[in-house]
């Protein structure tokens, strides 16, 4: 029996589960510095589940036979000490122009209209209110537009955006747009385009987040010479440690320090194992080799590759994996360019151990398992996120005295002016 116990607690210390104590004192730091998230993906599921109506959605506390569907409720975020959320306005990479801005808008609506039914949610536009709201035992809320398609090639939209509330703009989604290259995509421009380059501009003059995720190397790289206010990449990890395209390489993540920006880091598995970014490339070649094999035969293709996955079943990814990627961009970056960008409600599944929002403290757990202090914990949190906020609307504020909003055109052929 004892010989048990020692290989069933030796496999938990491997997949990332803390001893009791590690947790309970990371839940004592999240109980005073509440994690701030920077990405979770609920109104897009109210959107797909419950065509965009609120009405019937208890988001207080789901019913037990709906808690598997979804990752977050205001109950489990209560549980998993998150004191603040950046509510991602998602719309799919395919609506763009018109149409596009028009479901961003949507999608704002949704997340407001969220926001405002639960006293639990209050919605925050600057640091100090965020603060504010988490001294009051609220959970702070924030929005984010996740991709540039969002604004249909406008600066006027992205104005826009940000009157209503947008404090991030992520540059691009899985697709290159007309001004800025992704990383899941071909490559079109090189990084941006200059109205790519005036979209970053005129994000930091209205003082809205410049967001890395998703966007290529390329882009990032522009992006950082651009940029006078923090970035940051709101749900994006180490490609040192698991190489995928959605990953930040480590020449960029050396200049977050000049930057002062922050990658928060997700809880995306094919981002978070090499294993299983293995295991996904070998499945995607498999099945692009059998449709070529079984032309018209749709059905032979598929049982051939569902044999291989029930011989070859993907890997899980880890607790412990995810703080490799901490350790990792902390070695690099330093501790003071780290934060959290679950994906909660975007992703089909997580790492063992991060099943729903309740269990955000288990990475906390296994961090103070690894020796990080109680100070590098609450800037993890939340400390690291919340100065770049407070730089960004300090950037903001000078901008705005030395120069007016932006009338580039996409289509017009100059360059942006050099500087600030």
């Amino acid at each position: 029996m004892k010989r048990l116990l020692l290989a069933t607690a030796a496999l938990m210390l491997t997949a990332g589960f803390a001893p009791a104590d590690d947790l309970a004192r990371a839940r004592a730091v999240l109980a005073k510095t509440p994690v701030i998230d920077g990405h979770n993906d609920v109104p897009w599921g109210v959107r797909q589940k419950l065509r965009g109506k609120t009405a019937g959605f208890a988001f207080d506390r789901l019913p037990d036979d709906q808690r598997g569907d979804w990752h977050t409720d205001i109950e489990r975020m209560r549980e998993g000490r998150v004191g603040g959320q950046f509510w991602s306005v998602y719309i799919d990479a395919s609506m763009t122009g018109p149409d596009g801005v028009q479901a961003t808008i949507e999608q704002i609506d949704v997340a407001r209209r969220l926001i405002d039914r639960y006293d639990a949610l209050e919605f925050a536009a600057t640091a100090s209110e965020a603060e504010r709201i988490m001294k009051r035992g609220r959970i702070a809320s924030m929005l984010g537009a996740e991709g540039g398609h969002s604004i249909g090639n406008s600066l006027a939209a992205l104005r826009q955006l940000r009157a209503l509330g947008v404090g991030y703009m992520t540059l691009t989604h899985s697709k290159t747009i007309d001004w800025a290259d992704s990383a899941t995509d071909a490559p079109k421009h090189d990084g941006l385009t200059p109205f790519g380059v005036e979209v970053v501009r005129e994000m930091n003059r209205l003082g809205m987040l410049v967001d890395l995720s998703h966007v290529a190397p390329s882009t990032m790289r522009d992006a950082l010479d651009a940029s006078v206010a923090p970035v940051i990449f709101s749900h994006s990890n180490a490609q040192a440690v698991a190489d995928f395209a959605r990953n930040v390489p480590d020449d960029v993540l050396k200049r977050l320090p000049a930057n002062g920006g922050v990658i928060m880091v997700t809880f995306v598995p094919s981002f978070t194992s090499a294993a299983i970014a293995d295991w996904d490339a070998q499945r995607a070649g498999l099945e692009a080799q059998l449709k070529a094999r079984h032309p018209g035969d749709a059905a032979a293709a598929k049982a051939t590759l569902d044999a291989w996955v029930a011989a070859h079943p993907r890997p899980r990814a880890t607790v412990a994996q995810l703080a490799d990627h901490v350790d990792h961009i902390r070695k690099v970056a330093g501790i003071d360019h780290i934060g959290i960008g679950s994906d909660y409600d975007g992703i089909p599944n997580t790492p063992v151990g991060l099943e729903n929002v309740s269990m955000v403290p288990n990475l906390f757990a296994e961090l103070v398992r690894r020796g990080y202090s109680d100070a590098d914990l609450s800037k993890i949190a939340q400390g690291n996120i919340l100065r770049v906020m407070r730089q960004a609307e300090l950037v903001s504020a000078r901008l705005q005295k030395e120069r007016g909003p932006s009338e580039m055109r996409i289509d017009d052929a100059s360059p942006a002016p050099a500087g600030g």
